[in-house]
């Protein structure tokens, strides 16, 4: 196994393999519990068919052009149908590993250049021997020259069939220009990649754009944070707690201390619109950004859905497979296409008319919770990643095989190889070295740590929820949380 694989343990048992069955709802299109139902993910077969790539389109590696010495007007490297039957060919000067035809006979290359030489000098060299009839092998062939000519000439090698000095360069130049040409023609990041990663990349990116729009002009009639005054009180579930209610508000506080999180909302008609928390609220200023937090995290996972069921792998597994990876790789996915607007100079997320910011990191983001998700897009942003590496990231962490409740893992470990090998060698080729040599790394090193990150987050997100419901019935279903 490559040192590469990720091999991680498996998400927290909010995630187990009974919730995994039961959830089924939302996905399966329970339209009645779930306003946006019309995401479910649908049969293979079903109406988003049209988009699927088929598995068995062939794909046709680029036509190579090789070239050897250009001084010979006829092909080196071509072997004859009758020869070729008759083993490995020879030279037919020296007998040493012939390499083509070169001047119109078989010979190797010693004996090509050693003609090009003599017949370009016009040389008449004599037999030091005085006999004219040395015989030419491999390991006397540099005793005599002259019998050496005389060999090349009777085995019928042809003088006009040398190029001019002017024909070689020009021959030279065309190879250049040709081999330039099928550079330009490849498409951005193709270069060292083969067919089948170019159309895995193309694919993802292609599933990318058409479901993740980083302007989020979609994303309307959300809910916004209510201002906390001095006066207000804690949520109505709260205000009567019994010992047990009472500790699980102390954990809460305790993990979040005192979330500092502000929200600006620029308005079409240039009006601008700034929440900012108290600067001493006790924690519960948490609960006025949960309903805005339970919305966006909703639209981003419904883009997220609608990302795998676009990918043609993904829809080729089956639909109890489908459901189990997408609600192991939710978070995941969601805190990648997160990064691509984080503004690490700034600390804000800049999402469209909508930007959120950190207002106090090092005092307010300690604890479990949101101080490892900012450390997080530090470190992420910091590599400066290519849109492809971005969609390969998210690929890789959704073809994980050891998601609770995958049944085809063997399957699922196979393609979540291939996007692995395709991030490396796209890196390889694509960035430069050896400053990115460890960019791969790298990058495995972060998922592995978003993996972590996810189950702490997933957590948290159940102890909030249990003392104070906030979770739409999406959410509910990805996080295995229930009503109540």
């Amino acid at each position: 196994m490559a040192m590469w694989r990720l091999r991680l343990s498996p998400s927290p048992a909010a995630l187990g393999e009974e919730t995994q069955r039961s959830a089924g709802s939302w996905f399966g299109g329970a339209a009645a519990t779930c306003p946006g139902a019309e995401l479910a993910l649908d049969h293979p077969r079903g109406s988003e068919a049209k988009l699927e790539v088929g598995r068995e389109e062939k794909w046709n590696h680029a036509d190579l052009v090789h070239c050897g010495e250009a001084d010979s007007a006829s092909t080196n490297s071509i072997i004859g149908a009758d020869e070729e039957e008759e083993g490995p060919q020879i030279c037919r000067v020296c007998g040493d590993k012939a390499t083509g035809y070169h001047f119109n006979v078989m010979t190797c290359e010693g004996c090509k250049g050693f003609f090009r030489r003599a017949m370009k000098r016009n040389a008449r060299p004599r037999c030091p021997f005085r006999k004219g009839t040395c015989e030419i092998t491999q390991k006397t062939r540099r005793q005599c020259q002259a019998c050496r000519l005389r060999k090349c000439l009777e085995s019928g090698m042809r003088k006009e069939m040398i190029m001019s000095d002017a024909a070689v360069e020009q021959r030279r130049a065309l190879i250049r220009r040709k081999k330039r040409e099928r550079i330009e023609t490849q498409p951005p990041g193709a270069k060292g990649l083969t067919e089948e990663q170019q159309m895995m990349i193309r694919e993802l990116t292609t599933a990318q754009m058409n479901t993740f729009d980083s302007t989020f002009i979609h994303f309307k009639n959300f809910r916004l944070p209510d201002v906390l005054s001095s006066g207000r009180q804690i949520p109505e579930p709260l205000q009567i707690q019994s010992r047990e209610e009472a500790a699980k508000w102390r954990k809460i506080r305790e993990d979040l201390c005192s979330v500092k999180l502000s929200l600006q909302l620029r308005g079409e008609d240039g009006s601008i619109w700034n929440y900012k928390p108290p600067a001493d609220n006790g924690g519960k200023e948490i609960f006025s950004l949960l309903p805005h937090i339970a919305d966006v995290s909703t639209y981003m996972f419904k883009g997220i859905i609608n990302f795998a069921k676009v990918i043609s792998y993904f829809r080729e597994l089956p639909i109890e497979d489908q459901i189990s990876l997408l609600k192991g790789a939710a978070f995941e996915l969601c805190q990648l296409r997160f990064n691509t607007v984080f503004n690490a100079e700034t600390r804000t997320w800049e999402c469209g008319r909508l930007s959120y910011c950190v207002e106090d990191p090092a005092g307010g983001f300690q604890q479990l919770l949101l101080e490892p998700v900012l450390k997080f897009h530090y470190m992420l942003k910091k590599l400066q990643l290519h849109k492809e590496e971005y969609v390969l990231m998210q690929a890789i962490s959704l073809f994980s095989p050891d998601r609770p409740g995958v049944v085809q893992r063997l399957v699922v470990d196979q393609l979540q190889e291939r996007f692995a090998m395709t991030l490396k060698a796209y890196i390889e080729f694509n960035r430069p070295q050896p400053a990115h040599r460890f960019l791969f790394l790298k990058i495995m090193a972060i998922l592995t740590e978003l993996r972590s990150l996810s189950a702490e987050h997933t957590q948290q997100l159940l102890r909030i929820h249990d003392v104070h419901p906030f979770a739409t019935p999406l959410m509910q279903e990805l996080f295995s949380t229930t009503n109540g």
